[in-house]
């Protein structure tokens, strides 16, 4: 993952060619090219790279003389400017404020994600620096900038750049940068060699055009008519490629931040139908110990003898899972995307992790629960029948009270069309009759005295057969980690692949304590 982040110079020195300021600020908020950005503390050493000009690689103005960290705060460089034209015009821009700024890229190697979309790095590699005129951090400003050369050769220079004009085409910006080296009989050669060859001059700049919008355009253009020598002749030829009939530049279309999803969201209602607990932090599985006969106490007359009755014990194994899922992206899509792209991405992968957990689960509960010994149809009379038998089986086997109903989508559309002469005999839907909220939004109601969910899994389907479960919450527990992980990778192949990882278990403790539904 390549992140560019804009720093400010604070200093140039005209006598030794170098600029030196401030390129990187630990734990203080920038704008990225993927949005707000914050370096923790530590997360990029010092290393020596080239200084190139707005980010272009193929013109570098100079490279590192030194770079060392500022308590911890901060990472200081000084940069040795090439003796060239454009290492030249860097310097007297650093020097009047006109191009003071420095802007970084970072190849991040670790990362998180704040919940304002604000991203932490927590470990990079710095490979390139750039000389910029629009910082993103106000404290990284240029220190010192230095030059020395000959006056007379640099007046002379400046002078022949001063007196060439472009004629008309010549506008566009030259793209490679002729280093030449430092003995001054060499450089004067190759500054002859170049105006020789060519009336151009060596950087021209295109002027910074108004014209903005179709209006400004007609704007200029009439001015242009009028006199052809005019700046709005410049504007209107330097936008002539921007203006071209296949260059929808100026009537874009427009999309919006919201992203259509219906294929998953992050709710877990088997998960949440049941227990939840925190797993042990290391291993691929643990033990629970369960109690298989509990010692017993009756009246004992006078001097009579109390009986033994020992408590026995054994151990349940719960095996832990790894939930894991990847997203391979291209490089162009990571450069190229706003960060509303990569808050969605995240939110869609968290999805189906949750799909997958809570899928797990509903798994477990059909092979745990023990099926209704009666039969019964899909009415109202043989909902009430089948959770009253649950209630009092699920009681009997664990000596605690079932809390939860999980029901398909095909018997939550049958119970909320229950009816006594047109009124609904339960309203199993948010907010009626609701008895507050879960975690993961999860479909919550109240019927028939049980908390009330539906489950998207896919696992609790239909209206026949094993399609509503009662459930005692504590008999089945999930056990998941804290958080799961993300994690970036770079193949060689130019892709960049996202990764989500987490570790869950789901203990069956009593497998009597859901009940399932059998029907007619």
């Amino acid at each position: 993952m390549k992140l560019t982040t804009p720093m400010t110079i604070t200093a140039a020195d005209s006598e030794s060619r170098t600029i030196t300021g401030r390129i990187v600020a630990f734990n203080e908020v920038a704008n990225a090219s993927t949005g707000k950005v914050v370096f923790a503390k530590g997360s990029i050493a010092p290393k020596d790279v080239f200084l190139n000009l707005e980010h272009d690689r193929t013109r570098r103005i100079g490279k590192t003389l030194s770079m060392n960290l500022n308590s911890d705060k901060s990472i200081e460089a000084t940069f040795r400017i090439s003796n060239t034209q454009a290492g030249s015009d860097a310097i007297v821009e650093a020097l009047d404020g006109l191009r003071d700024g420095f802007s970084v890229e970072l190849a991040v190697n670790d990362y998180e994600m704040a919940k304002d979309g604000t991203m932490k790095v927590l470990s990079g590699e710095l490979t390139g620096v750039a000389l910029t005129s629009e910082p993103a951090i106000k404290s990284a400003r240029v220190t010192k900038v230095a030059a020395t050369d000959d006056e007379n050769s640099e007046t002379e220079t400046k002078s022949d750049a001063d007196q060439t004009t472009p004629t008309e085409g010549e506008n566009k910006v030259a793209d490679t940068i002729v280093e030449t080296p430092a003995a001054p009989t060499e450089t004067v050669e190759a500054t002859q060699s170049i105006q020789a060859t060519s009336h151009t001059p060596m950087f021209y700049a295109k002027p910074r055009s108004p014209i903005v919008n179709m209006g400004s355009w007609v704007e200029h253009s009439i001015k242009a008519q009028l006199n052809p020598n005019s700046d709005s002749a410049l504007y209107v030829k330097a936008a002539t490629d921007d203006l071209a009939t296949t260059n929808v530049g100026f009537n874009p279309t427009r999309q919006l931040s919201e992203i259509i999803n219906g294929l998953s969201n992050a709710t877990r209602a088997n998960i949440d139908a049941i227990s939840q607990g925190v797993l042990p932090d290391s291993g691929l599985q643990f033990q629970i110990p369960k109690i298989t006969a509990v010692a017993e106490v009756a009246a004992v007359a006078e001097s009579g003898a109390v009986t033994n009755t020992g408590i026995t014990s054994e151990y349940l194994n719960v095996d832990i899972s790894r939930f894991a899922g990847r997203n391979i992206l291209t490089t162009e899509i990571i450069e190229r995307s706003s960060p509303d792209f990569f808050n969605e991405l995240i939110l869609i992968m968290s999805s189906a992790m949750a799909l997958a957990q809570t899928k797990a689960v509903g798994t477990a509960l059909l092979a745990g629960a023990t099926a209704d010994g009666t039969p019964t149809a899909n009415t109202a009379a043989g909902l009430l029948g089948f959770t009253s038998r649950s209630n009092a089986a699920i009681y009997s086997s664990t000596q605690r009270f079932a809390r939860s109903l999980i029901v398909s989508p095909d018997q939550w559309s049958n119970i909320m069309s229950y009816n006594v002469s047109g009124a609904p005999l339960f309203n199993a839907y948010q907010p009626s009759n609701q008895t507050g909220l879960v975690t993961g939004q999860s479909q919550i109601g109240l019927v028939a005295g049980l908390n009330f969910y539906c489950d998207n899994s896919g696992v609790i389907t239909g209206s026949g057969d094993n399609s509503m479960v009662v459930v005692e919450p504590n008999s089945y527990t999930w056990y998941q980690s804290p958080n799961y992980r993300l994690d970036v990778n770079k193949p060689s192949d130019g892709t960049v692949e996202i990764s989500i990882n987490s570790y869950g278990a789901i203990a069956t403790k009593i497998g009597a304590g859901a009940r399932k539904f059998n029907f007619t």
